[in-house]
C-alpha cells in the first residue's frame, strides 16, 4: 500500500476550493432574485442575468485546462481563485444592469476552475481509482446547494449588497487554504513545446463532440435548473426566498455529492452503461415535468366535471431529486469517458468538454426565459431539457450499437486517440 499522502491531501483541497468557486459561481441563482425586483426586469433578461458568470466559466475552460497541462494545476487553480476577489466584491456597488452583466463576467472565471481541478486531481491517481477520484472531486458541484442554504439567510440579515462582500472574503481564504494544502509534481506537466493548436486536434475526433453533447445535458442542465429552480418555486408556487431556495437544494445538493458515487458506479459498469441509464431516467423525469398546471372541464352523463392536472410541489421536488441523482451520475460517466480515451491529453479534452457543458448552462436560463415570455408557460424549460435528451438518446443509440448487446467485460474497447496511434504507427514503421 502506497504511504504517499499527497494524492489525498490534492482531492481534498482541490474539492474544498472546488466547492467554493461553484457556490460562487451560482450566486445569482439567489442573488439575482431581489436584483430582478429591483431593476424590474423580465423573465428573459433575468435569465442572461443569471446565466452571464456561466459564459465566461464555459470559455475560460479551454484555456485553463491546456494552461493546467503545462504550468500545473496548483499555480493555475490558485491564481484564478485570486484573480476572481475583486469583481465579486465590486457586485456589492453595482447599480445598472449593465454593471452586473459585466461583473458576472468576471465572476465567472471561477467556474473555470473545474478544468483546473479535473486533470491536476485525475494525474494523482492510478487508471483503476482515478474515476472515482474525479468523481469525489466533482461533488464540489454542491457548492450550488452551499449558496442556497447561505446567501438567503445573509441577504435577510444584512441586505443583498452584504453578499459578495462575504464571498469575496470567503474566496480568498479558500485560495490561501488551498496553496498549503496542496502540492505540485512536475511530472504532470505535459511538453511545453506542444503548442495551442497541437493540442486542439483533438477536436478532429468525433468521440470529443459526442461527450460534449453528453455533458451539455447532463451539467449544463443540471447548471441551468441550479439557476433556474429558486425563481420557478417562487413563481409557481408561491414560496418566499428562504423556502424556495431550500426546496431548489433539494435538487443541487445530490446532484453535487453524488457525483462521487458516479464515479464509483462508472469505475464498476463502465461509462457507456452508466451514462445510457442516466439518459432514460431524465427523460422519463422530464417528460412529467414538462406537463404544465392544467384545468380541464370533462362532461360527464352527472353534468360538467373538473379536473385539475399538475404536479404539487412535493411531488415536483421528489422528481427534481431523481434528476439531481441522475445527472450527479452521469456528469461523473461522461468524464470516466475522457479519462479513457484522452488520458494524455485530459486537461485539453476535459476543457473542451467542460466548454460544451457551460455553453449549455449559459444558453439554457436565457432559453427558458425567453420561452416563459412568449408562451407564459413556466414548465416549458422542461420541455426543452426533453428534447434535448431525446437527441442524446438518438446519438448513443447509433454510436454505441455494438455495446448494449455484449457484457461490460467483453464489450470492444474504444479505439485509441489519434496522438496515441500515431505514436504506435511511428514505432511498428
Amino acid at each position: 500500500m502506497s504511504t504517499d499522502k499527497r494524492p489525498f491531501a490534492v482531492l481534498v483541497s482541490s474539492t474544498f476550493a472546488f466547492t467554493i468557486c461553484f457556490a460562487i459561481w451560482m450566486m445569482f441563482a439567489v442573488l439575482g432574485i431581489p436584483i430582478k425586483a429591483k431593476l424590474g426586469l423580465n423573465e428573459t433578461e433575468f435569465g442572461l442575468l443569471i446565466a452571464t458568470p456561466v459564459l465566461t466559466g464555459a470559455l475560460a475552460r479551454v484555456p485553463l485546462g491546456i494552461w493546467t497541462d503545462r504550468f500545473g494545476g496548483r499555480i493555475v487553480f490558485f491564481t484564478l481563485m485570486m484573480a476572481c476577489a475583486l469583481p465579486i466584491y465590486l457586485i456589492s456597488y453595482a447599480t445598472e444592469y449593465w454593471h452586473f452583466l459585466v461583473l458576472g463576467l468576471f465572476v465567472g472565471l471561477a467556474g473555470g476552475s473545474f478544468s483546473v481541478g479535473t486533470p491536476y486531481v485525475a494525474r494523482w491517481y492510478g487508471k483503476e481509482r482515478r474515476g472515482f477520484a474525479m468523481g469525489v472531486f466533482g461533488a464540489g458541484n454542491s457548492g450550488s446547494a452551499l449558496t442556497k442554504f447561505a446567501a438567503p439567510a445573509i441577504i435577510a440579515a444584512a441586505g443583498w449588497q452584504f453578499l459578495p462582500k462575504v464571498y469575496a472574503l470567503v474566496m480568498v481564504a479558500t485560495a490561501l487554504l488551498f496553496w498549503f494544502g496542496s502540492y505540485s509534481d512536475p511530472s504532470h506537466k505535459t511538453p511545453s513545446g506542444e503548442s495551442f493548436a497541437q493540442q486542439m486536434r483533438v477536436l478532429k475526433d468525433p468521440r470529443v463532440w459526442r461527450y460534449c453533447q453528453y455533458y451539455s445535458v447532463v451539467f449544463g442542465g443540471y447548471v441551468a435548473l441550479a439557476l433556474w429552480m429558486t425563481k420557478y418555486y417562487v413563481g409557481e408556487y408561491g414560496f418566499d426566498l428562504k423556502l424556495a431556495a431550500l426546496l431548489a437544494a433539494c435538487f443541487s445538493l445530490p446532484g453535487g455529492v453524488l457525483r462521487a458515487l458516479g464515479g464509483w458506479i462508472s469505475d464498476k459498469y463502465g461509462a457507456y452503461k452508466v451514462t445510457w441509464w442516466v439518459m432514460w431516467v431524465c427523460w422519463v423525469c422530464f417528460f412529467i415535468l414538462s406537463y404544465p398546471q392544467t384545468t380541464m372541464s370533462v362532461k360527464t352523463v352527472e353534468g360538467v366535471m373538473d379536473l385539475q392536472i399538475g404536479l404539487g410541489p412535493v411531488a415536483f421536488t421528489a422528481l427534481l431529486f431523481v434528476v439531481g441523482v441522475a445527472m450527479a451520475i452521469g456528469k461523473a460517466s461522461v468524464f470516466r469517458f475522457i479519462a479513457d480515451d484522452f488520458s494524455d491529453n485530459i486537461g485539453a479534452v476535459s476543457g473542451v468538454v467542460g466548454l460544451a457543458g457551460g455553453l449549455g448552462g449559459f444558453i439554457l436560463p436565457i432559453l427558458f426565459g425567453a420561452i416563459v415570455d412568449l408562451t407564459g408557460i413556466r414548465s416549458s424549460s422542461f420541455m426543452l431539457l426533453y428534447g434535448t435528451v431525446c437527441v442524446s438518446l438518438i446519438w448513443m443509440h447509433f454510436s454505441f450499437k455494438p455495446e448494449r448487446t455484449l457484457p461490460a467485460s467483453t464489450a470492444p474497447k474504444a479505439p485509441a486517440a489519434p496522438k496515441a496511434r500515431a505514436k504506435t504507427l511511428r514505432k511498428a514503421a
